[in-house]
């Protein structure tokens, strides 16, 4: 199921895929915990080289991590390149910054934006 969800020549594809088998390996009261403290869903739009890769992470319904555009709409979109979701994944550049900076734009709910960081944890502790 994960080789569907990377889009060649996108460092975050691994990261995304990681993502979805970590959220694969939580069980479900984890995974209602996750939605119940994060509910909302978040699309990722993913630009590098001038192609958009659209992946969505879906923390209110589901609890799980597909290629596409969120169904339904999601709660907030998150507009960043590719090296710059790498690096907050990896610890290496914080969310905030990113958005100060101009690095991370966000359209929809702001505040929700900030519990990304908790989910990409959440997911990470599973692998």
């Amino acid at each position: 199921m994960s080789d569907d969800i990377k889009v060649s020549g996108f460092k975050s594809s691994e990261l995304i895929a990681g993502l979805q088998a970590g959220f694969a390996k939580t069980s479900d009261s984890e995974r209602q915990s996750l939605i119940k403290k994060t509910n909302g869903i978040f699309e990722l739009q993913v630009s590098k080289d001038g192609q958009v890769a659209t992946w969505t992470i879906d923390a209110k319904k589901t609890g799980t991590v597909y290629k596409g555009k969120a169904t339904p709409k999601a709660d907030v979109t998150i507009i960043l390149a590719d090296d710059v979701l790498v690096d907050l994944a990896s610890g290496k550049l914080n969310g905030q910054k990113a958005f100060m900076t101009g690095k991370l734009k966000t359209r929809g709910n702001i505040m929700l934006a900030t519990k990304l960081d908790n989910v990409l944890k959440t997911a990470k502790a599973k692998l």
